[in-house]
C-alpha cells in the first residue's frame, strides 16, 4: 500500500470508530482490464489465478486513517501502520477476498464482510468491514470510506458460550446416570390453582382426590433425555422411549410420585428418593432419583433436572443380606433370629391358640459319618423340602439347630396340630419314595399356647415331647438291630 494522506478532518479524527479513506482508482482500472481480456466469472478467474488477488490489493492506496485505526492495529502513528502493510491481513483466506472482490465487479456502492487482522505486534482481530463508495473526486473510485468494527470480544465470548455449551452437552449425553430434562409448569399451575381453592391439608386433599395425581403425571413434558436413558430403558431412540412412557412409569410409580407431589406442595425444588420404573422390556428397575427445579426457573419449574441411578443391583444385594439374616442358608427356612422374633411377637398378641411343633431330624450324626457331611445337608435340604410342603405358603418353619426344627401355627389347637402332624408324616413318606439314599425321619414333639405370656411355657412342653419322642426313635433303632 502507498500513502497520500490529506490534510487532518476533526470530525474524522475523532470519529469513535476507525475509519480510512482509500483510493481505488487502480482498483477499478484492474477491473476494467479484465473486463476487456473476457473475464466474465470473476470468481472462478481468481479461484484458477490467485495471483490476481495480491494485484488487487497491491493497487489500493491509502489515503487516511484516524485516531481510532491507529489504536485498533497498535500502530504510533500512520508510518507504523503502512510499514506493517501485508503483515496485517490474514492472506490465508482468499474466499473473503474473493468475495470483496466479486462486490465490486458487480456493481455494489457498499458492502460488508468479517474477516481476520492482525495488530502490528501479530494480536488476532475479529474484524466487521463497512465499505461505502463516496462521489468520485477526480477519478472513479478515488475515494472509498472504510469503517471497522472490532468484534474480537464478542467473537471470544460467543467462542467461549459455545465451548460451554458444547461441554455441558457432553456432559448431560455421556453422563453414566440417566438424565432427564423436563417441563414441570403445568404441575405447578395445578398446585397453585388448588392452593388458590383455599386447600391448605393437601395430603387429605390427595386422599380424596387420587386422579389429582395421575394428572399431574400426565402434565409433565418431557424436554430431553440423554444416551444412559436410552440404554437403561432398552429404547431404540427418544422417539420410542417418548412414546412408550407409561410402560415406565406406573404401579408403584403413582405412590412415588404422590410422595414427590408433597414435597413440591411445600416447596422442596431438590428431591431425593428412592423409585421403582420398568424397562421397555417389562423388567423393573430400582432407581435413585433426584430430582431439581434449575437456577432460574424457580418461578415456574419450567426447566427441571432429574437423574436416575440404577440400584437395581444394591437392592438385591440388601434383599439377600436381608434374606441372610432371617433365613437358614442351607435349608432356605427361616433362621433362629427370626423364630425368636416370631415368639417375642406372638407371645405378646397371639392370636391364639398358637399350635408349637418342634422337630429333630433324626440319623443325621450317623448319616454323617458313614456317607459324609455332604449327604447330611442333602438330608437337611429334604427336611426343610417336606417342612415347606407341609406348611404351605401362610406359615414358616425356623430351623433353630443344626438338626432342629420349630414351627408356631397361629389359631392352631389340640385337633389342627394334630392333623398337622399326620399331614407332615405323609408329606415325609412321600419324600422318602421319591429320594434315593438315607430315609427321611423327624421326632416330633408339639403342645398348644392358649393364652399370651404362655408361650415359652408351651415350647418348653414341645420340647419335652420331642426329645422322647427321639429317645423312642433310638431306643427302637437299637432294638431292630438286637433283633434282626
Amino acid at each position: 500500500m502507498s500513502s497520500d494522506v490529506a490534510a487532518a478532518d476533526p470530525l474524522f479524527d475523532l470519529a469513535p470508530v476507525a475509519l480510512a479513506v482509500e483510493d481505488f482508482s487502480e482498483i477499478y482500472q484492474l477491473l476494467q482490464s479484465w473486463r476487456a481480456a473476457g473475464v466474465t466469472d470473476i470468481s472462478a478467474y481468481l479461484t484458477q489465478r490467485p495471483e490476481g488477488i495480491d494485484e488487487y490489493f497491491s493497487r489500493i492506496k491509502v489515503l487516511k486513517v484516524n485516531q481510532r485505526m491507529l489504536d485498533l492495529y497498535g500502530a504510533k502513528d500512520v508510518q507504523a501502520l503502512l510499514i506493517a502493510g501485508d503483515s496485517l491481513f490474514d492472506n490465508s483466506d482468499q474466499s473473503t477476498a474473493i468475495a470483496e472482490i466479486a462486490r465490486l465487479w458487480e456493481g455494489a456502492t457498499s458492502y460488508q464482510f468479517e474477516t481476520i487482522n492482525y495488530t502490528v505486534d501479530r494480536q488476532s482481530l475479529n474484524i466487521r468491514l463497512n465499505v461505502n463508495r463516496l462521489p468520485d473526486f477526480a477519478k472513479p473510485w478515488d475515494r472509498m470510506l472504510m469503517a471497522m468494527e472490532n468484534f474480537t470480544e464478542q467473537k471470544r465470548a460467543e467462542s467461549a458460550a459455545a465451548t460451554n455449551q458444547a461441554y455441558a452437552h457432553a456432559l448431560f449425553a455421556l453422563s453414566p446416570a440417566s438424565l432427564w430434562v423436563e417441563d414441570f409448569s403445568e404441575v405447578k399451575a395445578m398446585l397453585d390453582e388448588v392452593r388458590e381453592q383455599g386447600i391448605t391439608d393437601f395430603r387429605t386433599f390427595v386422599d380424596v382426590h387420587p386422579e389429582f395425581v395421575f394428572s399431574c403425571m400426565e402434565r409433565i413434558r418431557v424436554i430431553d433425555v440423554n444416551n444412559q436413558t436410552l440404554t437403561l430403558f432398552g429404547a431404540t431412540s427418544k422417539d420410542e422411549l417418548l412414546a412408550r412412557l407409561p410402560e415406565i412409569f406406573r404401579d408403584e410409580m403413582n405412590r412415588s410420585f404422590a410422595e414427590q407431589l408433597f414435597d413440591c406442595w411445600n416447596n422442596v425444588l431438590f428431591q431425593s428418593r428412592e423409585t421403582l420404573n420398568y424397562s421397555l422390556r417389562g423388567d423393573p428397575i430400582n432407581l435413585h432419583m433426584q430430582w431439581a427445579v434449575l437456577p432460574g426457573h424457580e418461578a415456574n419449574w419450567d426447566l427441571v433436572q432429574v437423574a436416575l441411578t440404577d440400584i437395581s443391583a444394591r437392592k438385591k444385594a440388601e434383599s439377600y443380606l436381608e434374606f441372610l439374616g432371617k433365613h437358614d442358608a442351607l435349608t432356605k427356612l427361616r433362621n433362629r433370629a427370626f423364630y425368636e422374633d416370631e415368639i417375642s411377637r406372638l407371645n405378646r398378641r397371639g392370636p391364639f391358640p398358637i399350635g408349637v411343633l418342634t422337630v429333630d431330624l433324626n440319623g443325621l450324626k450317623q448319616v454323617n459319618d458313614e456317607f459324609g457331611h455332604s449327604a447330611g445337608d442333602a438330608l437337611l435340604r429334604r427336611a426343610g423340602e417336606a417342612l415347606k410342603k407341609a406348611l404351605g405358603d401362610s406359615l414358616q418353619a425356623a430351623r433353630v439347630g443344626g438338626d432342629e426344627f420349630a414351627c408356631l401355627l397361629p389359631r392352631y389347637g389340640e385337633v389342627e396340630m394334630a392333623a398337622f402332624k399326620e399331614g407332615l408324616r405323609m408329606v415325609v413318606e412321600m419324600n422318602n419314595q421319591f429320594y434315593q439314599g438315607p430315609r427321611l425321619s423327624f421326632a416330633m414333639g408339639s403342645s398348644v399356647c392358649e393364652k399370651a405370656g404362655e408361650l415359652e411355657r408351651s415350647l418348653r412342653a414341645a420340647d419335652d415331647a420331642m426329645y422322647a419322642a427321639k429317645r423312642a426313635f433310638y431306643a427302637s433303632q437299637t432294638m431292630n438291630r438286637r433283633n434282626p
